[in-house]
C-alpha cells in the first residue's frame, strides 16, 4: 500500500448517543458510498475507504444526548458523489434509513446554482452533504 499524501485525512471519530441508531443511518450511508466495515467493538464501529476511516462510538463520557451542528465543533461531513443521479439515489435511500432532507425547498441547489448536493440530517443531529458538482473553493 502506498503511503498516503501528507495532509490527507486519516480518520474522523464521531461520538453518538445511540450506536444502533447511528449504525442504521450513518453506517448504511457510508456503505452506500463505498466504505467497508473496518472494525467492530462493543461501543463502536469504523468504516474504511482507502487510507481514511470514520469511527462511530457510543462513549460513556458523552455530556449531551444530541449533536448540535450549530455549536462549536463539527458542523457536517461532505462526501464526493459520482454524479447528480447518484446524489438522488443515495438521498432517496437515506431518507428511508433515519435521514431527513434539509432545505427541501432549495434541493438540490441549496449551496448555489453550480453546487448539486443533498444536505441530510439524522435523528441525532448529524449532517452530511452529498456533493456531485463542487462550486469553486471558498477563499
Amino acid at each position: 500500500m502506498n503511503r498516503p499524501t501528507q495532509g490527507t485525512l486519516h480518520h474522523v471519530e464521531l461520538w453518538v448517543p445511540d450506536l444502533d441508531r447511528a449504525v442504521a443511518s450513518l453506517g448504511r450511508l457510508l456503505e452506500a458510498l463505498g466504505y467497508a466495515l473496518f472494525q467492530s467493538w462493543d461501543g463502536g464501529r469504523s468504516w474504511r475507504l482507502g487510507p481514511t476511516y470514520l469511527v462511530i462510538e457510543q462513549s460513556p463520557a458523552l455530556t449531551a444526548e444530541q449533536h448540535d451542528r450549530r455549536r462549536p465543533g463539527l458542523n457536517h461531513l461532505a462526501f464526493h458523489v459520482e454524479d447528480a443521479a447518484t446524489v438522488e439515489k443515495l438521498t432517496a435511500n437515506a431518507t428511508q434509513h433515519g435521514w431527513h432532507l434539509m432545505f427541501p425547498e432549495r434541493h438540490p441547489y441549496a449551496g448555489g446554482a453550480q453546487h448539486y448536493a443533498a444536505y441530510l440530517e439524522n435523528d441525532d443531529g448529524f449532517e452530511v452533504e452529498l456533493v456531485a458538482i463542487k462550486s469553486p473553493e471558498r477563499n
